[in-house]
């Protein structure tokens, strides 16, 4: 793994895992992408790959939990975690989700970084600060991308991403771990700055919050 290129059109579906014991062999490095049901992960996944329906929206909580592998050749890994968040499944179920994706984050070995999706017009909401605090006690990079940044004027968008960063800038001084970006699947926005970051936590670096190597 010594280039920092990677194509993302090689990628190719590898399996579905109920939980962290059903998943593949823990070795390579995987990237996972996390975020509520409602903030375009699916779409965010099948722009960086340019494979429409890679990664399949569903409105069936049953399929919504499972967590997706895809394969990048040479032992790396995209993975597409349950939508958290989800309004209309029962607590019980939501609290078993929480578990499998606590245990990932944490108890997973492979993983090199997490990408974390919020709607931009609604960040930080509880589930998010959840799954940065969960990434925080494993010491794992997270890379936030606020989607849909279409939906915004490009004032209110960049005062959405600097309240991120000042908020991340509180958690992690040094910027090291956590960083973030706007992002628009409909419009390509931020594409070629999601590819940086992951190109380096895939070789084993760390980026600051201007996608550059710490």
């Amino acid at each position: 793994m010594d280039s920092t290129h990677i194509d993302y059109k090689s990628v190719s579906f590898l399996t579905s895992a109920p939980s962290i014991k059903q998943c593949p062999a823990d070795t390579g490095r995987e990237i996972a992408f996390a975020g509520r049901s409602n903030a375009g992960k699916s779409s965010a996944i099948n722009t960086l790959t340019r494979t429409k329906g890679l990664a399949r929206t569903s409105k069936t909580p049953g399929r919504t939990q499972l967590i997706n592998f895809f394969e990048l050749g040479a032992d790396r890994r995209l993975v597409d975690l349950p939508g958290y968040g989800y309004a209309k499944v029962p607590i019980a179920m939501k609290r078993e989700w929480d578990k499998h994706l606590a245990e990932y984050l944490q108890m997973r070995q492979s993983i090199a970084g997490l990408v974390l999706l919020m709607d931009i017009r609604h960040p930080l909401q509880e589930f998010d600060q959840q799954m940065l605090n969960w990434a925080a006690q494993a010491g794992l990079p997270v890379h936030i991308l606020l989607t849909k940044a279409d939906k915004l004027k490009r004032g209110p968008a960049q005062s959405a991403l600097l309240m991120v960063e000042r908020h991340l800038r509180d958690m992690d001084p040094g910027c090291t771990l956590l960083s973030a970006q706007t992002f628009s699947s409909l419009k390509n926005q931020g594409l070629p700055e999601l590819e940086s970051v992951l190109n380096h936590w895939f070789k084993g670096d760390l980026v600051d919050d201007e996608g550059e190597l710490a």
